[in-house]
């Protein structure tokens, strides 16, 4: 059974539309003009227990308002939705036992106190054992590296540093549902690969079911192996990442060591020249190409090494937003694609 399960869930706004001037804001006063906005359109949903799925989507897509309705925060304008056999916005204290909710840009920790003092706090509101909390403290401290810092106030604390403490609050009571919105953002290289790395090994571990939405490609690459994407509301992609790779990107990158001596004149008729660094030449070339042009370079020219590519993720996913943003959304992406447009 699945763990969670969302059917045809909706949730719109009724959104003030003010008029600029002091005339209409008066006239406002009397007759207010409402827009409804639709934050999500009728989308449906599975996840399994054990997955990571990574829920990608522009800006306004939908994404968050997917995670608070799944974590009870909003009600839904429509449809269903349970999660671990629970609906959310019903907000039962056994759900809540069960579920932790991280916002990369929301923080949960007391700003002016240690991060110790609001784990205790967390203690007693989930009501952990003692022993168990220590436990899962310590495991969780040793994982992240911050137990030296734990008796230090949140607002001295780097950006970074507090994300790792945010997570431990989140975990402490080892919830079976994770719900992450943008952990990493804001956050430097090193911090990123440090959060994907303990998040990848404690699901692992935990074998916890976990949601995460990010504008990262390297946190999805990192870590999940689904991918559902949701534009204008509705869930317009769901399946693997290399599934979106291989129908959203045309092409390869080839990159050419050649050998001393040798130099790139001809090499545009294969594709499109991406960067001449001699003795080092990158070029797009068709999939479709590949072999042939390889047999072509490798018959007329000296190589020292040979590097076939694909295009940067964050490209491909910028095409694949263009393409299910537009009027017509027609899914091109073989078996693992779903259209929702109706």
């Amino acid at each position: 059974m699945s763990i969670i399960q969302i059917d045809q869930l909706a949730k719109s706004y009724r959104v003030y539309q003010k008029k600029e001037g002091l005339r209409e804001a008066l006239r406002g006063l009397w007759h207010r003009e409402y827009k409804e906005v639709d934050a999500v359109k009728i989308i449906s949903l599975r996840v399994e227990p054990g997955e990571f799925v990574a829920f990608l989507g522009p800006n306004g897509a939908g994404k968050t308002t997917t995670l608070k309705l799944l974590s009870g925060v909003i009600y839904p304008t429509s449809g269903t939705a349970t999660v671990m056999g629970y609906v959310p916005w019903e907000r039962s204290l056994d759900y809540r036992r069960r579920f932790a909710l991280v916002m990369g840009q929301k923080n949960q920790l007391w700003w002016d106190l240690p991060a110790q003092e609001s784990f205790r706090l967390h203690q007693q509101i989930y009501k952990i054992e003692a022993s168990q909390f220590q436990k899962t403290l310590d495991e969780l401290t040793s994982l992240l590296t911050v137990r030296e810092l734990l008796g230090r106030p949140v607002r001295e604390l780097s950006l970074g540093e507090r994300m790792k403490m945010e997570l431990i609050a989140a975990l402490l009571h080892r919830p079976e549902v994770l719900f992450l919105d943008e952990p990493t953002i804001g956050l430097d290289v090193i911090a990123q690969h440090n959060i994907q790395q303990f998040l990848k090994f404690y699901q692992a571990e935990r074998g916890i079911t976990i949601l995460l939405t990010s504008h990262y490609m390297k946190d999805i690459a990192a870590l999940c192996q689904r991918v559902v994407v949701i534009a204008q509301g509705q869930i317009q992609y769901d399946g693997s990442l290399s599934g979106i790779v291989d129908s959203f990107s045309g092409d390869k990158i080839i990159t050419l060591q050649l050998a001393v001596g040798q130099t790139d004149a001809g090499l545009e008729r294969f594709g499109q020249l991406e960067k001449v660094a001699m003795p080092r030449v990158s070029f797009r070339c068709p999939r479709t190409e590949v072999s042939k042009s390889l047999a072509e370079i490798l018959s007329n020219y000296q190589i020292d090494d040979i590097a076939v590519e694909d295009p940067p993720l964050e490209e491909t996913i910028a095409k694949l937003f263009t393409h299910v943003s537009g009027d017509n959304v027609e899914s091109n992406a073989g078996s693992d694609a779903v259209t929702s447009k109706p």
